[in-house]
């Protein structure tokens, strides 16, 4: 996955990782940090990803990677299948 031009993590922290899995999620994004481009969806702020991480400097070491040369992008839209259910 270093070698893939751009990688999409869709609903972070919808379902909390294993211990394995968080590591190895911080592998992953260690090994294409300054590499590759990475896009990653959540609707958690950061400080709420100890929760889905399980460790506090796991957490901390990972945004640090994934918050330097980026761009930040917050949304609080209402949903958009919401809108569409809604509107038949």
């Amino acid at each position: 996955m270093a070698t893939v031009e751009l990688l999409i993590i869709d609903e972070l922290g919808f379902v909390p990782l294993s211990k394995t899995g968080a590591k190895l999620l911080f592998e992953l994004i260690s090994q294409r940090y300054e590499r590759g481009a990475t896009i990653i969806t959540s609707n958690l702020p950061f400080d709420e990803w100890t929760a889905t991480f399980g460790e506090e400097r796991l957490t901390g070491a990972l945004l640090d990677r994934l918050t330097h040369h980026v761009h930040i992008l917050e949304m609080n839209a209402q949903s958009y299948r919401l809108a569409q259910s809604k509107a038949g």
